[in-house]
């Protein structure tokens, strides 16, 4: 008994969660695929609807194009490898590019994905990889234990229990999922799949505009029909004369007898801009991008262009950039061994010149603020003798 009790009081301590068994046991360790078809929504929205393919290129450029700080602790650092990384990732992409790329991954798919390359302990290159070729291994504790790569029946492998993880994986949050994020894309399926119905049958209405969506009926005398030769010609006059683009908006001529019967709705019954619009909004609403920014006409809730693009930067790219950048430090961090956080550098937007313009003017007119004070507030370094009031 004094063996066992010496052994126990030996085990090492273990902090894990109580419920990661469970997840584990809901998903064995064996490689899951995304749960999704990427490549269709992907083709079907990104590739074919241009209000999705405007919403992800905006949100995703715009994060792109912002400009991350590195601080230790509460003091910006001017120059650091790990915002010279960041700047240039690797050989064939520079910093802007794969911030966008792996921004529209996970507006796609809901999971964005981060290759460390390492040479003799440090973190040399960075790449953002599809999330189509990518699943996740579960691991005992329920975490990802491994990912693998597939392109073209090839299979990499990326062991996560070293280090510094070779993979790092951004999800968007899913209600539904452990281990997959669910993407702004997938939410907007619905809309999407009728904005592209509308835009087919309108393509299809201009393609085909003079053949008749509905019947010729011919009431002649006595139940008489038309004969072979009679049906053939005009048969004949119909696919000659009136089909075609070339022909839109022609009149039909009908002969004695001849009665037009309407089978299908018209664009004005069936009020087909207005459901259009409506599936563009839900679309935008979606990616939480304002519909005034992708030209999508009424719904205007902003007064204005400006007070628009002001909320898409306060609602939609600020928060999404914010997350990334945290986790990005909390990832790479500790390569660098030192407490680094990235901190985007909001000075350089244009869009939120007006509120910051508002902060400073607040800042500097507030009689009890020490002047280290308001520097912190402005996100400046403390200056010597500043813990004074002016």
């Amino acid at each position: 008994m004094r063996k066992f009790l010496s052994a126990l009081l030996r085990t090492p301590e273990l902090k894990s969660s109580a419920t990661a068994r469970l997840i584990h046991l809901a998903s064995p360790g064996r490689a899951r695929w995304t749960p999704r078809d990427y490549a269709a929504l992907a083709r079907e929205g990104f590739v074919a609807n241009a209000i999705v393919h405007r919403a992800v290129k905006l949100v995703a450029e715009n994060v792109g194009a912002l400009t991350f700080l590195v601080y230790a602790g509460a003091r910006a650092l001017d120059e650091h490898p790990l915002a010279a990384l960041l700047a240039r990732p690797n050989p064939r992409q520079d910093g802007p590019g794969l911030l966008e790329a792996l921004t529209a991954y996970l507006l796609i798919s809901g999971n964005g994905y981060v290759e460390a390359v390492s040479l003799d302990g440090a973190v040399r290159e960075l790449y953002a990889l599809r999330p189509d070729r990518m699943r996740v291994v579960p691991g005992p504790d329920g975490w990802a234990q491994a990912y693998e790569y597939t392109v073209a029946s090839r299979t990499v492998r990326f062991e996560q229990s070293q280090p510094l993880p070779p993979i790092l994986h951004l999800t968007l949050f899913n209600p539904l999922d452990d281990h997959y994020g669910l993407g702004a894309l997938e939410a907007a399926a619905v809309a999407i799949d009728t904005h592209n119905a509308a835009a087919g049958w309108n393509k299809a209405l201009l393609d085909n505009a003079a053949r008749p969506s509905g019947a010729l009926v011919y009431a002649g005398p006595d139940g008489a029909v038309l004969s072979d030769n009679q049906y053939e010609r005009l048969k004949r006059e119909l696919e000659t004369t009136y089909q075609g683009s070339a022909n839109a908006g022609r009149p039909l001529l009908l002969e004695g007898g001849l009665d037009w019967k309407a089978m299908s709705l018209t664009p004005k019954d069936m009020d087909f801009l207005e459901a259009k619009h409506t599936a563009a909004r839900e679309i935008a609403l979606a990616f939480g991008v304002p519909p005034m920014l992708l030209g999508i006409p009424g719904d205007n809730t902003y007064a204005n262009y400006q007070e628009a693009n002001r909320a898409f930067w306060r609602h939609t790219v600020l928060p999404l950039a914010s997350r990334i950048a945290a986790s990005l430090a909390h990832w790479l961090g500790p390569a660098f061994g030192e407490n680094l956080s990235l901190v985007i550098d909001t000075d350089r937007i244009d869009a939120l010149s007006v509120d910051r313009n508002a902060l400073w003017e607040r800042v500097t007119n507030a009689p009890f603020l020490t002047v280290n004070e308001k520097r912190e507030l402005l996100g400046f370094s403390p200056l010597e003798g500043g813990d004074r009031l002016e």
